[in-house]
């Protein structure tokens, strides 16, 4: 009883962050979509196809059950996992994703949570593991990853909200208000500097 519980309570919670992860691209440009947002070079749509390959290889290579579709090289040193070539289009890297969840999601509805699986990349003390432990992994890789998208969307054109639902309209007067008064905050508890 309690598995089945935790795993629909999981595999809900990916859903929606999955959705959350790729919202983050709507409305955007191609440009906007793909340009370096940090000094490492973070940007949105390489976000989401670094989730599509972690859930690809963690759903599929671990359990025996390889993607149906060829995947993208993966943590190689020139990350390029993390971001998106001239030809590989916003809705190229959406529908790889929603394919990777697709394949996902039948690993998940096939398999026990106890169901063992195998990290050849992970160190040797922790490589043998279980559905459960692939399904906690990639949900917090998907978590971490939606928090960056929504700072990386903020600084785009200032939108945030975990679901397109939760969007509220965007008044500059009161965002220009509450930082000042955070700049003010954060100057009155520095120390005083001689």
């Amino acid at each position: 009883m309690i598995d089945e519980f935790a795993k629909a309570n999981l595999h809900g919670r990916l859903r929606r962050d999955r959705t959350a992860l790729l919202w983050k691209l709507d409305g955007l440009s191609e440009y906007d979509a793909r340009r370096p947002l940090t000094e490492t070079g973070t940007n949105l749509l390489g976000l989401v196809k670094h989730v599509a390959t972690v859930e690809a290889r963690y759903f599929g290579e671990i359990f025996d059950r390889p993607s149906p579709e060829p995947l993208g090289r993966w943590q190689d040193s020139d990350r390029s996992d993390h971001w998106a070539a001239e030809n590989e289009t916003r809705d190229h890297i959406a529908g790889v994703y929603r394919r990777a969840w697709k394949h996902s999601d039948a690993t998940i509805n096939e398999l026990a949570l106890d169901t063992p699986g195998h990290v050849p990349w992970w160190p040797e003390a922790s490589a043998n593991t279980n559905l459960f432990g692939i399904m906690v992994h990639v949900l917090g890789e998907t978590i971490r990853h939606a928090g960056h998208a929504d700072i990386l969307r903020e600084a785009v054109d200032g939108r945030t909200g975990l679901r397109p639902e939760n969007e509220q309209p965007i008044d500059e007067e009161a965002r220009r208000a509450h930082f000042a008064m955070l700049g003010q905050v954060a100057r009155s508890a520095a120390p005083i500097e001689a």
